[in-house]
């Protein structure tokens, strides 16, 4: 008599999802902070625009005191340089050398790929927030206190809208375009989005455009919040807008490999 045979070995059952997607957001974290260019566009260079603002009288930010203004301004600037110019780079490049390739036979999946940078993103931009905070408060900047708590919603959406924005960009074009369209759009949104010239002072036939931006939809928000201690509603829907619509086209479009 033979010996009955025995069942294959199963291997080691996946993690659950929350674990992957915290493993991954470490792993992102890690990544961002470690990486000098990064930096730059993420925490010195909005620094840098704080304190311009703050020693400047131009360009004009609207009624109020200035840096009152400033200082939610530069946290949107925060925000979309974190969520959208430094996650779009660094994906369209770990997208070239093969990472993404590796991540995509794993059980991580598209959507904890995205809430794995979503998470490392938040991280980034706790220590931006800080940071330009405490330099504002060092510049006489006094938020309405309820407004700190309305501002957490459109850090949320805001990282959530760019993101996916980020994912889209970084999973439908090469590295070397990637490089060159984030850079090229974070210039625009602070130029003519609405981030930190509220898009009122812009000129009049960017108004219109610049209002259903992104990019103007946080900066209204946050200055709202935190300058006036009011919730905009239509500032928050238009973030929530732009985050499912770039999810979804995310998740249908984005490549792990050239």
């Amino acid at each position: 008599m033979t010996a009955p045979a025995l069942p294959p070995r199963s291997g080691p059952a996946p993690a659950p999802a929350r674990a992957r997607v915290l493993a991954q957001a470490r792993f992102e974290l890690t990544t961002l902070l470690a990486n000098g260019e990064q930096l730059l566009v993420s925490l010195v260079l909005p620094l840098g625009a704080l304190v311009g603002l703050a020693l400047s009288t131009a360009p004009s930010l609207g009624d109020g005191r200035r840096i009152d203004l400033a200082v939610p301004g530069v946290l949107a600037l925060c925000v979309i340089s974190a969520a959208f110019t430094a996650q779009a780079i660094a994906t369209g490049f770990d997208r070239r050398y093969a990472v993404l390739r590796l991540l995509g036979t794993t059980p991580l999946g598209r959507d904890g790929l995205l809430w794995g940078k979503a998470a490392a993103t938040l991280g980034v931009e706790v220590l931006q927030w800080l940071v330009i905070g405490g330099v504002g408060v060092a510049l006489a900047w006094r938020p309405v206190p309820v407004g700190l708590l309305y501002a957490v919603p459109f850090l949320l959406a805001g990282t959530w809208a760019f993101v996916a924005l980020a994912l889209l960009l970084a999973g439908l074009v090469r590295a070397e375009g990637v490089l060159a369209l984030a850079n090229l759009l974070w210039v625009l949104f602070l130029v003519l989005g609405g981030v930190i010239v509220p898009r009122t002072q812009l000129p009049e036939a960017l108004t219109g455009v610049a209002g259903i931006l992104p990019s103007a939809a946080l900066g209204d928000g946050l200055r709202a919040a935190l300058a006036t201690g009011t919730f905009s509603i239509g500032a928050f829907v238009v973030l929530l807008v732009w985050g499912a619509i770039a999810t979804g086209l995310a998740s249908r479009t984005f490549r792990w490999s050239d």
